[in-house]
């Protein structure tokens, strides 16, 4: 569960942007939507190793 503690003389649009910025790095609504459905243990390494590619070739890309 997350906490945001909102500090004296805070804004609380400040202390609301805090608790989405936390929210999104923990991945809350991701790992909810991934445990929606079993996903095979080799389709995730799949995924990872196409995702892990793509990245290498952005990379690369970048280089030349």
């Amino acid at each position: 569960m997350l906490k945001i503690i909102v500090k004296d003389g805070e804004n609380i649009e400040r202390a609301l942007k805090r608790y989405k910025r936390k929210h999104r790095n923990i991945k809350v609504m991701q790992n909810l939507r991934e445990g929606q459905y079993f996903t095979k243990p080799s389709i995730k390494r799949r995924r990872e190793v196409q995702k892990a590619a793509y990245i290498q070739n952005l990379r690369d890309q970048e280089d030349i």
